[in-house]
């Protein structure tokens, strides 16, 4: 019997120290590393979730550490000589669950507790913030060096008291304070990193600690989580080879489906595309193309706020234009969610006009693409979230037979039993229903969506036709037939050699639901 002996990929390890010592698989960015850590003091960055913040800040302890034998072989042992020992703080805020006040309290209260055992605590260190002050100083005082300190995600209590504005400000209070202590206690500090999701306003958390060099979207660091397809190429060339094979794909091709799915976030308007670690490393670990860093969180709360903002659905989907201070901090105040679901990693940058300074945020990859509209599905339609795979499939198979009535009875149940609280919609809702299925549809046919006037509601192709869809809102069927004729909506197709076939269909508003549909061939 043949043992196929892979080797070791760190999926969910998200320690230095274990991955060195048991020989799993490492792509080296310690020579970034060194970069931040030896160029400046006080830092944030931003990135999603599952992007290697924590194996970042695992390294940053090792190094500072003095843990030399860790980086023997990487680029970092030929940058660094001295290998100093500093005390390392290191908070991690990531595995607790904050849905009371008493629950910030507590995590970073046992963790000053377990430092105060080892650099000891003074007798009016009442408070969290002098508590902390404390243990920094007598932690550089006896040993002569500057302290490191490292937070990992640091928004974390923030992010799931959202929906909670009393909780949400006791959280802002308490951390605002504590972390202002990495300004008052400057001068006992040798590092300090801070990491999290999401970029709060200065005037909030961070306005006591206004040195913070915020690195997430500079140039020189914008590789330093994640994959770059360098890095894929050259560090996973038996995987890409055997991912390959299992999928009777050329490397080649394989490479370029990964590419599709998992590459494309942009944390720089000129910097290297970046694929998601997690979703990489599952992909080769299962030998097959899904839906990894997807399906390790929902976005319930960011729908949430799409819905309670208003926001235009369709907008999001075919990419949102805003300049940089548009997207970069998050508001708590402001009816703005996109700044939320791009530093969540559903959005990333795209394009950038250097003249105006605007930015076009869209979806990064196929992965996030369809996962996110798929998840929109039941918010905004009647169908369960378990039958939408069922639906669009559907969809897709009566439309290469050519059975158009089949698809438009199927529609018709997208609209059909409504919750209550989404029948007073306006129109708009609607329109963003047609938009979602025919958006699912582009999964497996080339689907449009009309984005700007002058063009058809909607497109389909397949194999055997092109339909060509006009929607009318109280209007009739033959009024829609005849705009598909008068602004030519089919001329662009007139030479493809598929049947042409227009639909026009008519949307009762009273009834909110489709009403009449006419196929023309």
């Amino acid at each position: 019997m043949e043992i196929n002996l892979k080797r070791k990929l760190p999926i969910g390890i998200q320690t230095f120290e274990n991955i060195r010592r048991e020989n799993y698989m490492y792509v080296d960015k310690t020579a970034l590393m060194w970069q931040i850590a030896n160029n400046g003091k006080p830092y944030f960055m931003s990135r999603p979730r599952r992007f290697g913040k924590s194996l970042l800040l695992s390294t940053f302890e090792a190094y500072f550490e003095g843990k030399r034998e860790l980086f023997e072989g990487l680029a970092v042992e030929k940058l660094e000589s001295e290998w100093n020992t500093h005390i390392v703080l290191h908070l991690d805020l990531n595995a607790e669950k904050y849905d009371r006040p008493e629950a910030l309290d507590a995590i970073l209260s046992n963790r000053l507790t377990r430092w105060e055992a080892d650099y000891g605590k003074g007798e009016n260190e009442t408070t969290l913030s002098l508590r902390f002050f404390g243990i920094i100083r007598r932690a550089c005082e006896q040993t002569g060096r500057g302290v490191v300190v490292l937070v990992d995600e640091y928004d974390k209590p923030l992010l799931q008291a959202l929906g909670n504005m009393p909780l949400l400000e006791y959280y802002r209070d308490t951390l605002k304070a504590f972390y202002g202590v990495l300004k008052s206690a400057d001068r006992y500090l040798r590092f300090v990193f801070l990491t999290g999701v999401t970029k709060f306003a200065q005037v909030s958390v961070f306005s006591d600690l206004n040195q913070l060099n915020d690195i997430s979207m500079d140039y020189a660091y914008s590789s330093i989580c994640g994959i770059t397809k360098e890095e894929l190429e050259r560090d996973f060339q038996p995987e890409i080879k055997a991912l390959a094979e299992r999928n009777n794909l050329s490397p080649a091709e394989a490479l370029a489906k990964m590419e599709a799915r998992y590459d494309g976030y942009h944390f720089h308007p000129r910097g290297a595309g970046m694929f998601n670690p997690f979703s990489v490393l599952s992909c080769f670990s299962k030998l097959e193309y899904g839906n990894y860093w997807f399906h390790t969180g929902t976005p319930t709360f960011l729908v949430e706020l799409l819905k309670k903002s208003d926001f235009d659905i369709r907008e999001l989907i075919d990419g949102v234009e805003l300049p940089e201070s548009a997207f970069t901090e998050y508001r708590v105040t402001m009816n703005n969610p996109i700044p939320l679901i791009y530093q969540s990693g559903y959005l990333t940058i795209k394009e950038f006009d250097a003249e105006f300074k605007n930015y076009l945020l869209a979806f990064p990859n196929e992965e996030v693409k369809y996962g996110f509209i798929n998840f929109l599905v039941p918010f905004y339609t009647s169908i369960p979230d378990e039958e939408k795979g069922f639906y669009i499939g559907k969809f897709v198979q009566e439309l290469r037979t050519g059975n158009v009535d089949a698809f438009m009875t199927r529609l018709r149940a997208f609209f059909a039993d409504f919750p209550y609280e989404l029948n007073e919609r306006t129109e708009r809702h609607y329109q963003v229903v047609f938009y979602l299925v025919f958006k699912l549809m582009g999964q497996f046919t080339d689907a449009e969506v009309r984005s700007a006037k002058g063009r058809a509601d909607a497109v389909v192709k397949t194999p055997k036709y092109i339909y060509v869809f006009e929607f009318k809102l109280d209007g009739t069927v033959e009024e829609a037939l005849a705009q598909i004729d008068d602004r030519g909506y089919l001329i662009p197709y007139s030479a493809d050699g598929r049947e042409l076939v227009k639909v026009g269909v008519e949307f009762i508003a009273t009834e909110r639901n489709i009403g009449t549909w006419k196929v023309n061939a």
